[in-house]
């Protein structure tokens, strides 16, 4: 009898603002046989993303259903927005044996190492300074002042947790961090 498939689980976490879209990108485009799962939101649509592409787009009310309904593997309100990761899909991946990535919120990271252990590695990505931080949010121009302000509250105690995830990278030069992140991740999918 054939061994099944398991497929790996790599998680990036970092505060809004570190540079994790961005590494994200090359990242998938060095490691196409990475599959990145869509997590839900009801965040409203920032300019050039799109349904099914960058998010799944849902309204409060249509979240809540699917919640209730036991949809979601695991579920936070980030920054005053739900988001969530599809039970099917992460499943159905596993079961093949393909390597998942995921973009969490510290709150997801906890999820998936308590459900997963070490099937879960996660990676947090970690700005060079707040106020550094504090530059990448302004400069992004996507939000308000009061959504900047809960997104640095948050990013400060995010950091408290840097440490207590399996690898952690300081983005203080995006070609020495991206790097970095190849060589974790190529680890990653070695073992």
């Amino acid at each position: 009898m054939s061994k099944k498939a398991i497929g790996k689980i790599i998680i990036i976490v970092a505060p809004s603002g570190s540079g994790k879209s961005t590494l994200l990108t090359r990242l998938k485009s060095d490691f196409p046989m990475l599959r990145e799962s869509v997590s839900y939101t009801t965040r409203t649509k920032r300019p050039g993303e799109e349904h099914g592409i960058h998010y799944f787009f849902v309204s409060k009310d249509e979240f809540l259903k699917m919640r209730d309904q036991n949809e979601f593997l695991e579920w936070a309100l980030v920054h005053g927005d739900y988001k969530a990761t599809s039970r099917a899909f992460v499943k159905s991946h596993l079961d093949r044996g393909t390597p998942l990535i995921f973009d969490l919120d510290v709150q997801g990271a906890d999820y998936f190492k308590k459900e997963f252990k070490d099937q879960a590695k996660v990676i947090f990505i970690a700005p060079p300074s707040l106020e550094e931080l504090e530059k990448r949010l302004r400069h992004r121009n996507t939000e308000s002042e009061e959504a900047i302000q809960v997104r640095l509250k948050n990013a400060n105690a995010e950091l408290d947790r840097m440490f207590d995830y399996d690898f952690h990278i300081m983005n203080d030069d995006i070609d020495r961090a991206y790097k970095e992140l190849s060589s974790i991740v190529t680890e990653i999918l070695e073992n």
